[in-house]
């Protein structure tokens, strides 16, 4: 790697890989290509390792001629494809988007990668990474074995079928036009700079304000749970060892039930703040109607990872989220500033007050 473009490097887990690899490649020149949409900011590029090896690119994955252009003016040689419409509920409501940006999308990245590097040759050894989601796999029963790399697809979410095509694309574009790629399917990251739309960082906003902490359902859905650094550190290890046309599955070997995932949050909470008007701040749960064709389990095998490449996740789930509670403590103003207007209170009252609370 010399030349990196990072699809998505504003978002949550561009972001935080722009800030690893830059500290971890020396010599490595990033060029981030984000459209800022509601999930992406600027912020999560301020205090970069090193700045002046890193450039922002405000555009579309889905504009083919700046993509052209990008990786032609940079000698790219390496694309970490992270750029995707991501949230399950925003799926369910206005799935148009998803099968824009994470088909498409990842359509025209391939193909402009295809023209660069297969028929100019504009550099040696390119490859194209492939950031992926355990969701495309499905849902598991609480005694299944986990998912790994050979587990058939089956989506069922919008965003999960979505996620699975682009994989297929990336996958086939190897195959009909040996097109170097790589692909990881990850399971649920959390950690600093996420978007308060996902379950860690909307329980910590919540909380703090005194707010309702809404958990579909039961609470009894599982999900594995990675913390960033560690996704970050797996992914680099692919891009250095990992073999052409290969799938690695990554987690951080984390399975609790949302709600006691909530309950861990809100103890730690309790720490940092024993003197709360909210504490214990547990007594914020509130149990909501769970969402249509909600997977009820989630787990992946990391052991292809392990042994082929030697990786494996340095985070344990209490570790994890004392650095991310403290990381959210510390950029009260980023909360404010990402949170900031009518379209998240709108998707917050849409998602979960509207749902109402469930009969316990």
């Amino acid at each position: 790697m010399q030349h990196v473009l990072v699809t998505g490097g504003a978002g949550f887990i561009g972001s935080n890989f722009i800030h690893y690899l830059l500290k971890a490649e020396p010599e490595v020149r990033v060029y981030t290509l984000d459209a800022l949409t509601y999930a992406g900011h600027r912020q999560n590029l301020e205090h970069l390792p090193d700045d002046s090896r890193h450039t922002f690119i405000h555009g579309s994955i889905n504009n083919r001629q700046l993509v052209d252009n990008l990786l032609r003016k940079y000698t790219i040689d390496t694309i970490i494809h992270f750029a995707a419409e991501t949230h399950v509920d925003r799926s369910i409501s206005g799935p148009a988007s998803f099968i824009e940006t994470n088909v498409v999308g990842t359509f025209t990245l391939l193909e402009a990668a295809r023209q660069a590097w297969l028929e100019e040759k504009i550099v040696a050894q390119p490859r194209f990474h492939h950031i992926s989601t355990d969701e495309v796999f499905g849902t598991l029963a609480l005694d299944d074995p986990p998912f790994c790399e050979t587990t058939p697809y089956a989506p069922n979410s919008p965003y999960a079928a979505s996620k699975a095509s682009s994989d297929h694309l990336v996958r086939a574009y190897y195959k009909t036009y040996g097109l170097p790629v790589t692909i990881t399917n990850c399971s649920n990251n959390y950690g600093p700079r996420q978007f308060p739309e996902k379950l860690i960082p909307l329980m910590i906003f919540n909380a703090l304000q005194g707010k309702p902490l809404p958990i579909y359902g039961d609470g009894q859905q599982v999900r594995d749970w990675l913390y960033v650094e560690d996704h970050c550190t797996a992914i680099h290890a692919v891009l250095q060892k990992g073999r052409l046309s290969e799938t690695y599955l990554v987690g951080g070997r984390n399975q609790p039930p949302n709600v006691e995932l909530v309950r861990l949050i809100c103890a730690i909470l309790d720490e940092h703040f024993p003197d709360s008007p909210h504490y214990p701040h547990a007594d914020l749960i509130q149990f909501v109607a769970d969402r249509p064709g909600h997977d009820r389990r989630y787990d992946v095998s990391t052991t292809k990872m392990e042994d082929e490449l030697g990786w494996q996740p340095q985070y344990n789930l209490d570790q994890g989220l004392h650095n991310t509670v403290a990381w959210y403590l510390k950029n009260s103003n980023w909360i404010t500033a990402v949170t900031g207007g009518e379209s998240f209170a709108n998707w917050i009252n849409e998602n979960y007050t509207q749902r109402g609370a469930e009969t316990q």
